[in-house]
Parts: C-alpha cells; structure tokens; sequence
C-alpha cells in the first residue's frame, strides 16, 4: 500500500526500531529502548495476564545488554528477570520491534505493568489505552474491620 493510498501515511508509521537500529539507537545516544510481548492464558486468549518485557540498555563502558522480564500483571513477583548478553540473544528476539525510551534502574523493581506504563510514558509514545496504574486508586480495608484468622489462613474448623 503506497502512502497516498493510506490518506498520506506510511502503514504501521510508528517510533518502532528493528532489533539493529535499536542496538545503535541505544549506543549512539546511551539510552535504552523496549518491547513488550503480552502472555495470554490457555483458557483466554482475549485479555493478557502477563507480559515478557525486553529492554536494550547501555551497559556505561560502550555496549549494551538485554534485561528479560516476565511476570504476571498485578503480581509484585517477577517469572524472570535475567540479563543477557549480546551473544546469547535469541533470534526471535531480533525479530522483534523496540521503542526508543530511557530506563532508571528502579523501574525493575515495579509491577510489570508499571514498569511497562514508565517506559512508555519514558518513550514519548502514547498509549491512550494503557491505564495509570501507578497512580490508580489503592483499595483498603476501613481501620475497623477486623478479618477472623480462619479467613486468613485458609483454615475452618468443624
């Protein structure tokens, strides 16, 4: 499909980065960039419940690095959370397309999807279907409710 045939834009015109000009990116300008690659459960394939997350990063002495992340969303547990090296990178990985963003080192120990929410909102991209949840309401119990033990550990007696 040509340009004009799309009411003048280029298809799939978006930030995204090939694997290599990821790479440069990232050394060039010692920065980072991200892909994201949503997990879907068996039983439903229509909303996510995880996500793996890789991020390029500028390792500080002239090359780069892989960080590898799965976990489930609302979940304060990582599945993975490994650094790989440039050589041991697997091929379906170059496959994938990376947003140019920053990291902070902080960002890792968040939620996956608030890790994902900041490297968006760190991309310039947006995400108008991505929900804040760093900022979402936190539910709690009033101070005067008081849960019985048995509730708590699951246990009854008869």
């Amino acid at each position: 499909m040509s340009t004009e045939e799309n009411n003048g834009h280029a298809p799939f015109e978006d930030n995204r980065l090939s694997f290599d000009e990821a790479i440069r990116y990232v050394l060039q300008r010692q920065a980072a960039a991200f892909a994201v690659h949503p997990v879907f459960e068996e039983e439903d394939d229509e909303s996510p419940s995880g996500a793996r997350v890789f991020v390029l990063a500028a390792d500080g002495k002239g090359g780069w690095y892989l960080r590898f992340l799965a976990g489930r969303f609302f979940s304060g547990a990582y599945a993975a959370d490994d650094v790989i090296a440039a050589e041991d990178v697997p091929d379906r990985v170059r496959e994938l397309r990376f947003l140019p963003t920053r990291v902070e080192e902080d960002w890792f120990s968040d939620q996956i999807q608030v890790l994902i929410g900041k490297l968006m909102s760190a991309s310039g991209a947006s995400a108008p279907h991505m929900p804040d949840y760093q900022n979402a309401p936190q539910k709690h119990a009033a101070a005067e409710v008081v849960f019985p033990v048995a509730f708590i550990d699951g246990k009854t007696k008869h």
